[in-house]
């Protein structure tokens, strides 16, 4: 390995400069709104804000999946919250979810609205509302929420921290890389040892487990992420792709991962949604 810079941290750590890298420009150790900006509303019950990284492909894709299974309660607005341009910092924003993070979402449908943050959060709140793919059997149910708090709690591993360091930071740290690598890999056996024995996360069904694994580490194990297929060798955990595989046949999948995205294709870019009609587009 190669020596490292020396480094000695402040007694008292200080922002006095920019943390370099490509999100440079929005990270900053206070939360709050930095301006005054309302956000819009549209015509359905549930006002989504977000944008299509894995976490808002989570509820896009469920929302879809809602709208598959025939429930109309479930049709939505999406807005998109581009967060490279600070959106999240916006007081309208803000007042959904004060953490700044996409996605939010909004349930206007009741006396009095609802908001809901964290993109784990949203899901639970989905399905209970309309008792949909989340089973009600308390083992399975167990099973359910506990890779789906799985994933909430190792994803930052890959993405903040894997993601970051390979991919995104100013410059090179071996050791970080190494060190979350070998982090990433450990949860891409840990699935891959579970998808072994069952069809679903939670067992022979479709949950919101799948839904909310699938954008981060389905993207990863066919290369679309950080272009670190070859590097963390995705090919040989091959359950996991088979599972990848079957989720994204899903047509409100294929539906839900184009709702706010904005880049790639043009054929799989839709930057807000309003009506189902938006995706025959």
């Amino acid at each position: 390995m190669n020596d490292p810079v020396d480094y000695i941290p402040p007694k008292v750590w200080v922002w006095n400069k920019a943390s370099g890298g490509q999100f440079a420009n929005i990270n900053r150790p206070i939360a709050g709104p930095t301006h005054d900006k309302e956000l819009p509303v549209g015509r359905h019950p549930l006002q989504l804000y977000s944008l299509a990284t894995p976490n808002g492909v989570k509820v896009t894709v469920m929302l879809e999946e809602l709208l598959a299974l025939g429930h109309q309660g479930a049709e939505y607005d999406a807005w998109l919250i581009r967060i490279n341009d600070g959106d999240q910092f916006g007081s309208g924003f803000v007042d959904v979810n004060p953490n700044s993070k996409i996605p939010a979402l909004m349930d206007r449908g009741g006396l009095a609205p609802i908001r809901v943050f964290e993109s784990g959060a949203i899901l639970i709140y989905l399905a209970e509302k309309f008792g949909a793919l989340l089973p009600t059997a308390p083992a399975a149910r167990a099973e359910c929420l506990s890779w789906l708090f799985w994933q909430m709690g190792s994803a930052p591993y890959l993405g903040g921290g894997f993601g970051h360091f390979y991919a995104y930071a100013p410059f090179k740290i071996e050791y970080a890389i190494d060190r979350f690598a070998m982090e990433v890999k450990r949860q891409l056996d840990v699935l891959d040892r579970r998808l072994a024995q069952s069809p679903y996360l939670a067992g022979d069904d479709y949950t919101i487990a799948d839904i909310a694994v699938w954008p981060w580490y389905g993207a990863l194990a066919k290369g679309l992420v950080y272009g670190a297929g070859e590097f963390l060798q995705v090919e040989s955990y091959t359950h996991v792709q088979r599972w990848t595989d079957r989720i994204a046949e899903r047509p409100a999948v294929q539906r839900g991962r184009r709702v706010n995205r904005v880049w790639g294709d043009a054929d799989a870019q839709l930057a807000e949604r309003h009506d189902a009609s938006d995706l025959d587009a």
